[in-house]
């Protein structure tokens, strides 16, 4: 099948698609909307915003799921707003009633 390993070149996260959807998504999603005091205000946002990614965020490339894949919800029931990263983003969910 020729399939072989290919080698990006260092300091080139342009020739890596995922690191390359990274760079776009966290100023677009994240860092444009907020000020960031210092570097630890910084990695609080960058923490809650990678949890809010990997496990609330929709992608279309896994069929409207995130990557941490969620649990059903109940059929019936009050449908909440639940904010992350300090309100910046929000997911919502049904609570059973």
């Amino acid at each position: 099948m020729s399939v072989g390993q290919l080698l990006i070149a260092p300091h080139a996260p342009w020739q890596n698609p995922f690191v390359e959807r990274l760079i776009g998504t966290l100023p677009r999603e994240c860092l444009d909307r907020v000020i960031v005091w210092n570097k630890r205000s910084l990695r609080r946002m960058l923490r809650g915003f990678l949890a809010f990614y990997y496990q609330h965020r929709p992608h279309l490339s896994l069929d409207k799921d995130a990557p941490i894949p969620r649990t059903a919800q109940p059929a019936t029931g009050a449908i909440i707003q639940v904010p992350h990263v300090g309100g910046l983003q929000h997911h919502y969910e049904r609570r059973a009633a």
